[in-house]
């Protein structure tokens, strides 16, 4: 194997820190609230660290349990509160903070941009609301003082940037039953993609246009079933409300089944390609038996002594 080729056997499946132990993980509301936080609680929960979503002053806050008791708090600007879409802040701010101590409180990384026009923004307000660099910062931080349970997984490939939407005009009509889905389309000729490959490595990423958190289709499926039942419960009848109801079901089964298969992609890279058996000459185990002899044929001939 060349030296600048990757060795599958060496990819890994991170474990993650277990889920936060409450009813609310089972309600809708907050599963789409973890999935529009994945960006920053995976990294977190691959690094042993147990996270959970809250609601803080003005909006909705990432709150990580450290080993000493004390915890993260990561979290959009507050006051004023963020305008954006929980997840998507224009900065983050991070403090670590002991419930039971007053004396312990620390800003690990802020950067929200600075609402008083006289004061100098921190260096990191030119990232916004990148996640990159804030766990950076925490991971700096954490082991610093001893509080990483697990070191930071090495640099994977980045994740296929979403492709743009087709224009309104571009996209098709409700089709007629029985007919062609540009949708279903697309994704038999990544399956007819998948049967074709023939190395684990591959197929690992053909899984990761499915399984990525952020931009796979199971995720995009997520957000069309949530946006499906928002539609529905616009009707104000009671089957719109019960539709509805449904459709936020299976939006929140489409998102179990993704944390479900994390790793998946890790695992197949892994897997060792087979190797074709050597085709070998056909050779018959013994020579074939003659048919018997015709009753009408004739004598065999001896030769002479």
């Amino acid at each position: 194997m060349p030296a600048d080729e990757p060795n599958p056997t060496d990819a890994r499946t991170i474990p993650l820190a277990p889920l936060p132990d409450h009813q609310d993980v089972k309600t809708p509301w907050w599963q789409e609230l973890w999935r529009r936080h994945a960006h920053v609680t995976t990294p977190l929960r691959e690094r042993g660290l147990v996270c959970d979503i809250e609601f803080g002053i003005s909006t909705y806050i990432v709150r990580v349990t450290l080993p000493d008791d004390s915890c993260l708090i990561i979290s959009p600007p507050q006051e004023p509160p963020s305008q954006r879409r929980p997840g998507d802040p224009e900065g983050w701010i991070a403090t670590r903070e002991d419930p039971d101590d007053a004396t312990v409180f620390e800003v690990v990384y802020d950067s929200a941009p600075s609402a008083d026009p006289g004061t100098t923004p921190r260096p990191e307000a030119r990232h916004g609301g990148s996640a990159g660099p804030l766990m950076e910062a925490i991971d700096h931080r954490l082991t610093q003082l001893g509080l990483l349970p697990a070191p930071a997984p090495p640099p994977g490939p980045r994740p296929a940037p979403a492709q743009p939407a087709p224009p309104a005009q571009d996209l098709p009509g409700t089709p007629e039953r029985g007919t062609t889905s540009v949708y279903g389309d697309a994704l038999r000729e990544l399956t007819d993609r998948l049967n074709a490959v023939d190395s684990p490595a591959d197929a690992a990423a053909l899984l990761q246009q499915i399984l990525d958190p952020t931009n796979g289709l199971l995720a995009q499926l997520g957000e069309f079933f949530e946006a499906a039942s928002e539609k529905a419960r616009e009707a104000e009848e009671d089957d719109g409300f019960d539709l509805s109801y449904d459709l936020a079901d299976a939006a929140a089964e489409v998102r179990q089944l993704g944390e479900g298969l994390h790793g998946a992609e890790d695992r197949m890279r892994a897997l060792t390609p087979l190797t074709p058996a050597p085709r070998t000459p056909f050779s018959p185990a013994r020579a074939p038996s003659l048919p018997p002899a015709s009753p009408t044929a004739p004598p065999t001939s001896r030769r002479p002594r």
